[in-house]
């Protein structure tokens, strides 16, 4: 009895002394893990709960299962027909092959720099391999919009000339793959490469796309002719308002004026025969008179400023020597 109860007492010691040494550990939702022995894999785990394993010589490498993201650095890469731009990425990634992704990378970190190697590298190759348009546009849309400038005038005829005069229709090359074509491409060659780390990629997408600066420069300057030529159309359309405002304005002058020299004319008509009317009572009323008047002011025009007059011997002056001796 003595030595079954020393017996059990040592049972007891040792099992408290194994359960002390941690055989035992706990593999959280979302987790997997790696059993490893004298650097050796002896085990992988990738669903959740309570896991054994030898103690002391046994460690163990836990790894999330959730999906991971990757940012890269922007890069300035030349494009097909050499245009530079620069290209900003990112991607989501899972560890699918716990044990390979232990024998190939070790840690989390050490994936994050293979990716940045494999995908950078990748994003290089396939920009360079396309053109510009390529990788700026997802679909030929474009082409199918006419932007027309907002014209307010009371006219509505010649606010739809000048719409149609401004109308700029784009006009891009036709694009065959596409911004999110690209992005699927660079996804399925790095994926090709990724699966030797025990690495799946999720999606890569080119999240954004900037000019380098000597290409924005000729953005601008192709901008600013565009709106030079909707700047045109414009004076165009003002330069020919003006011509027609002058010659209507002409017109009128030149109706006026002419409508006013009638009336002057008649007027003038209208006062020379009340004139002669006058004329013709008054020489009527007393005709040696009315002669008399007339010389005389005859006299007033034609003898101003004369100092002489060698003769007058003439009827036109006889009314100055009426009544008395030449």
């Amino acid at each position: 009895m003595k030595k079954l109860i020393t017996t059990l007492v040592v049972l007891a010691v040792l099992l408290i002394v194994f359960l002390m040494l941690g055989p035992f550990y706990i593999l959280e939702e979302g987790e997997q893990a790696i059993v490893t022995r004298f650097g050796k894999i002896v085990d992988y785990q990738t669903e959740s709960g309570l896991k054994f394993k030898m103690p002391v010589v046994d460690n163990v490498t836990k790894y999330t299962k959730k999906l991971l993201s990757w940012d890269g650095d922007a890069q300035r890469i030349p494009t097909k027909e050499n245009q530079f731009i620069w290209v900003d990425a990112t991607a989501r990634w899972y560890i699918s092959d716990v044990a390979l992704f232990y024998e190939t990378v070790g840690t989390i970190e050490s994936g994050l720099g293979r990716l940045n190697d494999v995908i950078d590298s990748t994003i290089r190759t396939v920009i360079s391999e396309n053109y510009l348009n390529e990788a700026v546009r997802s679909s030929n849309q474009i082409n199918l919009i006419t932007v027309k400038e907002d014209v307010s005038l009371e006219n509505t005829e010649d606010a739809e000339t000048l719409r149609n005069l401004t109308a700029t229709a784009t006009s891009q090359e036709e694009i065959k793959i596409g911004r999110e074509g690209l992005s699927n491409k660079i996804l399925a060659q790095a994926s090709e490469f990724t699966k030797a780390y025990g690495i799946t990629l999720q999606d890569i997408i080119i999240r954004q796309i900037r000019y380098s600066d000597d290409l924005t420069e000729s953005v601008y300057t192709r901008m600013i002719k565009e709106r030079n030529q909707i700047a045109e159309a414009y004076r165009s359309y003002g330069r020919g308002q003006l011509a027609q405002w002058q010659g209507k304005t002409e017109n009128d002058k030149k109706a006026i004026l002419s409508e006013a020299y009638a009336k002057a004319e008649k007027i003038k008509g209208d006062a020379d025969a009340q004139a002669s009317r006058i004329y013709s009572q008054a020489y009527e009323a007393d005709p040696e008179f009315f002669s008399f008047y007339r010389t005389l002011e005859s006299y007033k025009t034609s003898l101003v400023g004369i100092d002489k007059i060698f003769s007058t011997d003439m009827s036109y002056f006889d009314q100055l020597y009426a009544g008395s001796n030449k």
